[in-house]
Parts: C-alpha cells; sequence; structure tokens
C-alpha cells in the first residue's frame, strides 16, 4: 500500500504502473471570528513545469467529482469515474501510484476512491512530490499522453456511508462501529467551525489526520501509528466510519487502518460540509 521513492524510481518503466499526481490545496480563510472558509485547488500549474516522469494528473477538485452534488467533494458517480482513469491510462489491472506534495491525504484519497470503485491495485508514494524532488530523482515538463484504458467501475457501497444511513446508526457509534472524526481538535470541538454549525457528529471519537503523518513529510512507521490509535481506543475488530469536513482527510485514517489490517473501513464522503450544514442532524460540542 505503501512504497517507497526508490522503489518507484526503479519501476517507473513497468508499463503495468500508472503514476497519478494528485497534488492540491485546501486553503483556509477567516470570514468571522471563529469561522473560517475552505476553499478546495487543485495544483494543474505544478504538475506541468515539473512531475514524476510518465506521471498523469488529476486535478482532485474537478475530476473526479460530482459537478452535480450541492455538496462539495464528492465521489463522481461510476461513469464519469470510469471516464476520468479510462482517459489517463488506468485500467482494470493497472497498478496505480497516487502522489501528492508530500504522500497524504490527496494521495489516499485516490486509494480510497479506486478501492470504492473495486480496484485494489493503488499505492500511495510515501513522502510524496517533495521527497521524490529533494532527493533529486528524474523529473519531466508538460502533459504526459498516454493510450486510452477500459476501467470497470464496481462500487462497493460498504466503503461509503451517506448522512441518512448515519444518523440512523448514531446510537450504535462506539459500540457496533467506530466513529471517527479526521478534524483537527478545534473544529471538533467547535472552537472553530466551517459553515453554519461548529461541533462535531454525536458519538464521535477525534484522531486527527496529522497524528499519522512523520515529520518532514510521509508517515509515521506501522508500529507506531499502532500505538496511537489503540490509545484512541481503535479496535481492529469493530468496523470505522471516518469523516472530515469534505471526505478528503478521512482517508488519511482509513489508509492507514487498511494498512494496520482493519477491513471493514468506510467513509462518510459528505462530512461536516454536509452534516454541518444540516439543521435537521444532531450535533455535539
Amino acid at each position: 500500500m505503501l512504497i517507497t521513492t526508490g522503489w518507484l524510481e526503479k519501476h517507473l518503466s513497468d508499463p503495468t504502473i500508472r503514476v497519478v499526481d494528485m497534488r492540491g490545496y485546501v486553503v483556509t480563510r477567516p470570514i468571522a471570528p471563529g469561522v473560517e472558509q475552505a476553499d478546495y485547488r487543485g495544483a494543474p500549474e505544478e504538475y506541468l513545469a515539473g512531475h514524476i516522469p510518465g506521471a498523469v494528473y488529476i486535478d482532485w477538485t474537478r475530476d473526479i467529482v460530482d459537478p452535480e452534488d450541492p455538496v462539495p467533494a464528492q465521489i463522481a458517480p461510476p461513469d464519469r469515474f470510469a471516464e476520468a482513469m479510462a482517459s489517463r491510462g488506468i485500467g482494470d489491472e493497472t497498478h496505480v501510484i497516487a502522489v501528492d506534495h508530500a504522500g497524504g491525504q490527496f494521495a489516499t484519497r485516490l486509494w480510497w476512491a479506486l478501492d470504492y470503485y473495486g480496484h485494489a491495485k493503488v499505492s500511495v508514494l510515501d513522502g510524496g512530490w517533495n521527497r521524490w524532488r529533494d532527493e533529486e530523482r528524474p523529473v519531466e515538463e508538460g502533459e504526459v499522453l498516454v493510450e486510452r484504458a477500459t476501467f470497470t467501475p464496481r462500487p462497493r457501497p460498504e466503503r461509503r456511508i451517506t448522512a441518512e444511513a448515519l444518523a440512523a446508526r448514531l446510537g450504535e457509534a462506539g459500540t457496533a462501529f467506530q466513529l471517527v472524526d479526521a478534524r483537527d481538535p478545534g473544529q471538533y470541538t467547535g472552537a472553530r467551525r466551517r459553515g453554519d454549525r461548529g461541533g462535531h457528529i454525536p458519538g464521535a471519537v477525534n484522531v486527527p489526520r496529522e497524528v499519522f503523518f512523520a515529520e518532514g513529510g510521509g508517515f509515521l512507521p506501522l508500529d507506531e501509528i499502532r500505538r496511537r490509535i489503540e490509545q484512541q481506543g481503535i479496535r481492529p475488530d469493530r468496523p470505522t466510519v471516518a469523516y472530515c469536513n469534505g471526505g478528503v482527510a478521512a482517508t488519511v485514517v482509513l489508509f492507514n487502518l487498511a494498512r494496520l489490517g482493519h477491513d471493514r473501513l468506510t467513509n462518510y464522503d459528505g462530512s461536516w460540509n454536509e452534516w454541518g450544514n444540516r439543521a435537521d442532524l444532531p450535533v455535539e460540542t
């Protein structure tokens, strides 16, 4: 699931591999005391200026989202997602290597999206583009043109949950399943908020995405990750539902739990962008 820069450089000529550059940003700005607004951005200009040889680019804010959904950044429907993959040379047997700036949430977002659509051959580049560049590994510029492939979406509904389905199960949070909030503590407590309401979904425990990252980029060793999630009471024998603001940072949690062998992992894709703005859904602070 996690590969090194050295491994990738040795396998760049492998025709079964497709490197996907997922660089992008979530840019926040204050709009009132305790209230912030987030802008979602891709980084296509950075890709064109320099990328791993052979890499294709996917804009996480445009290419794999549902433009008809009023909630931002929701996963694209099957036909749209399949077209995004096929046009970038990603077929049913392609081993996808997801790369973002530091080996973080945009790479894991692609991992989750492909997993949701039944594509198991996905790895994340540990340390991402920043580590690749810092190690002075080969770089090329401009757009990469590839042959079209055939991608068959096979949705796995257990990997994604709706607000209505989650709300119906809130009484089971902490017993029948684990509900994890991947946002920072300020948003979890309601000290800071995005949208109409602050706080968290009732029954959720706060496991910020930052607890998984090593200083300087990439992920911590698995033993350390295991120790940290055990401290939070996260158990492998219970299903886990994770959320954040837009279903992206939540995939950092899901990715690392998958690395530890947890297998019942679900993303609440609507996350706080949806839940926090719906007065009919309960909130805790």
